[in-house]
Order: C-alpha cells, then structure tokens, then sequence
C-alpha cells in the first residue's frame, strides 16, 4: 500500500523575512531529499484543500481566527508575539497548512492508504485556542485529531509529539478530554516552560496527557528507554483509532534551536515503533506532520527517514 504525501509550493509563500529559522528553505531542503528517495514517485499525491473557517472553530475561536487574517491583510510584522511573523499570504498558507492533515485524512478513509505525512509550514502545535505562539498560526494536530472525531467518527485519537519543545497548544486543546491521548518529548526546562511530568491532564482528561520531559543533552539511549518504559505502554493501553505524529526534527543534536542529542537514525526508530504500535489498534493508521527542524540538512536526512519508516511498514 502506497504512503500518502502532501507538498505543495504554496506553503512557501508564508514568508517570516530574512534570518528567521523558520524559513521556505526548510521545505525546499526537505523536499530535495523526499524527491532523491526510492520510488519518490509512487507516493499516493491527494489533491490539497484549504481548511474552512469551521474546521479551524474546531480549535481556535471565532474571534482569533478573524484577529489573525486581519493582521495580515493589513500588512502587520507578527501576530501576538515578535516569533510569530506574518506576511500578506500568511492566513491563506496557515489555512493549507491545516487542511494537509484533513486531506490526508479523506484519502486515508477512502482507502487510499493508511498513513501520510504533510510537509507543511507554518507549524502549528504551540498555536493555543486564541493566542499565536513558537511560530504557530492554527494548531494542525489538533485540528486533524478533531476532524477524525467529528467528520469521520472516530472515538480515540493518540497524538505523540517528539518536537523538542513542548506542544503547548496541542495539551490546552485536549487535557480535559479522555478521548484524546496527547504524549510528548521534549527539552525541559525549555521553550515554552510547560509540560512537566506532573502535568497528567484535568478533570475527565486527567491520565490522558503524557509528558516526558527530557533533560539537555539526552541521547539515543534515553529516548529509546522513555519509549519503551512509558510511551509504548501508554499508547497500547489507549488503543487509538489512529495516531498523529507532531514530526518535529529539532531534537537533534545538529539542531541550533536546542540541545537533545538525537542521531538521524533515532527518527526512523521512534517512527518504527509508533507504526508498529498503530499495527495493532485502529488498523496501523498514522498520520504525521511536520513541526520544527531548523538545520537543514538534518532535516531532510530525518525527514527522509521518517518517510522511510512509514512506507516500510506499510508494504
């Protein structure tokens, strides 16, 4: 079976301006080595669609949605914070970028295939319910993770975020949900401050959120020990309908963002398990998106990887 894939050039078009890590560069570096893979043109390719206004209510609200597509229609630098900038196509790029993940989530219902990724910008899990945040316009995860509830009638969605800084946004939009599973790793203490362990989720949700936070300077090894003794475990407990990867590549050791000390191959090993891990709940389906990665070439070596792993699996 075929991997599902979503590229498309106008993610460039949101232009942060010169010297801001998260740049056009990024996809074009990741995309080069998607496109040098084997059997680079056998991806399953669905047509892109825009997310409507209603699809990002499911997040964000009304009123900081319209607050966003005013501040770059009228030509403002940034949106709530400097880290955030903005140019005129932002809000239209930040629409595609969260309707990557309802794309490949249609073509995955129909049969298409059964996992995807979205090399998608701007990114979107420090995005909170009305704030921009970490270079966040709208929450793609979680926009995705409702989307699979509400229009195709999922009941448990697990997201495993391994960006190194902690999913903020994505933990506000779910942590008092049991229906959710939000697990991350992360640098801690770091950007954006949250996610310590203690923090497990509230009322009906408490037990539904994992955080695994990661101390400067871990390795392989301490990833690969974390997975096993608390991700993996809590996943098969959970047994999600699918899985959403926030596919963040700046935990690795060339990054300049951070200082976790991940290897490339780390990437293919936690997709490997996580594929695995969907194998036996919800039919082996995963769906992931692409967060930060701010060293280029790294990031297309992981990226590549990534995608290795998940079409892999699926043959």
């Amino acid at each position: 079976m075929s991997l599902g894939l979503v590229i498309d050039e106008r993610f460039k078009a949101h232009d942060t301006g010169a010297g801001h890590p998260e740049c056009p560069a990024r996809l074009e570096h990741a995309q080069a080595a998607i496109e040098r893979g084997r059997d680079a043109a056998q991806f399953c390719r669905p047509p892109l669609r825009a997310a409507s206004i209603d699809d990002i209510e499911r997040i964000h609200t009304l009123e900081y949605v319209r607050r966003a597509e005013t501040a770059c229609s009228e030509g403002a630098p940034f949106l709530d914070t400097p880290d955030v900038a903005l140019s005129a196509a932002s809000f239209d790029t930040a629409l595609l970028a969260a309707g990557a993940g309802l794309t490949l989530a249609d073509a995955m219902m129909a049969g298409d295939f059964k996992r995807g990724f979205a090399l998608v910008r701007p990114p979107g899990h420090h995005a909170e319910r009305s704030a921009a945040m970490g270079f966040c316009l709208f929450n793609n995860v979680a926009i995705l993770a409702r989307y699979l509830q509400q229009a195709h009638g999922m009941e448990k969605i697990a997201i495993v975020d391994w960006d190194v800084h902690h999913g903020n946004g994505t933990q506000h939009s779910f942590e008092s949900d049991p229906s959710v599973l939000y697990v991350s790793l992360h640098q801690y203490p770091y950007y954006p401050g949250t996610g310590a362990y203690s923090e497990t989720g509230t009322g009906a949700g408490r037990g539904a959120t994992l955080n695994c936070p990661m101390p400067a300077g871990a390795t392989n090894t301490a990833y690969e020990r974390v997975f096993a003794e608390q991700v993996l475990p809590a996943l098969e407990r959970f047994a999600a309908d699918c899985l959403i990867i926030s596919a963040g590549f700046d935990a690795h050791q060339d990054d300049p963002l951070a200082d976790v000390r991940l290897t490339t191959p780390a990437y293919r090993w936690m997709t490997e398990r996580l594929v695995e891990c969907a194998e036996h709940h919800g039919g082996g389906r995963v769906i992931s998106m692409l967060e930060g990665g701010y060293h280029l070439d790294r990031l297309a070596e992981c990226v590549a990887e990534h995608l290795e792993a998940l079409r892999d699996k699926a043959r």
